[in-house]
């Protein structure tokens, strides 16, 4: 998803659209992958003196729920990013720079057999470890 389709997406569900949330999704549209909340918050404070980071993290977390952001959590901290467009996938996430890179395949294939006496709702699959450059720095 894209900037201006986030918007797009904010006004449709009924919610302003206002310079701070433009910010933020703007921020989050140049990075290329997940950003920690911390990281987002400094960005705002930069801009905004005195912006709470409740503030952020309910947008953060609003935006989640439209279905606009993705979130994870590593190392106890949340972080998130501009939601994928494309077929069901799932992400390698390296750990140092957050950057994504996708599995074009889905594990929940084998387990939806083993299953029967389960209801699965929804599913989310990750992989955690070192980007090509962050492995040589």
């Amino acid at each position: 998803m894209d900037a201006r389709k986030a918007i797009k997406t904010l006004k449709e569900r009924g919610y302003k659209y206002t310079d701070k949330r433009k910010e933020i999704i703007g921020f989050l549209d140049e990075q290329k992958g997940y950003v920690p909340a911390k990281e987002v918050l400094t960005f705002m404070q930069e801009r905004y003196e005195g912006l709470s980071f409740d503030t952020v993290y309910r947008n953060l977390s609003l935006f989640a729920d439209l279905g606009i952001l993705e979130a994870s959590e590593w190392e106890g901290e949340k972080r998130f990013r501009l939601s994928c467009e494309e077929d069901h996938h799932h992400h390698m996430i390296c750990l140092t720079c957050g950057k994504t890179k996708h599995i074009p395949v889905c594990p929940m294939e084998h387990f939806q057999a083993s299953a029967d006496d389960f209801k699965i709702t929804s599913h989310k699959f990750e992989i955690f470890g070192y980007c090509m450059p962050c492995q040589r720095s």
